[in-house]
């Protein structure tokens, strides 16, 4: 029963993380984010986001939550993996 439950929330996240990732780059298109920043502004996006999904699923409010947050993060990390290449190592 608990893996039928993570597989819907992970299922969920990875629905919401398309949203997510059009909300953060419109916020920073928008707003001045430092770069810092930028995961929190897209983890909140995601538990907004992920909480007021309620028509579309029947998962409870904290499992939608978890799952925006998941997706903001996601989202977040994979735009930066896809768009923002970065050359050199770990220690210079």
């Amino acid at each position: 029963m608990e893996n039928e439950v993570l597989d819907h929330v992970l299922a969920f996240a990875s629905i919401l993380a398309v949203f997510v990732l059009s909300m953060v780059q419109l916020v920073k298109s928008v707003v001045n984010v430092p770069k810092n920043v930028v995961p929190i502004v897209g983890l909140v996006i995601g538990f907004i986001i992920g909480a007021v999904a309620y028509p579309f699923t029947e998962l409870g409010l904290v499992l939608r939550i978890w799952a925006g947050g998941i997706a903001g993060l996601s989202a977040t990390g994979l735009f930066e993996l896809a768009f923002n290449r970065r050359s050199g190592g770990t220690k210079e």
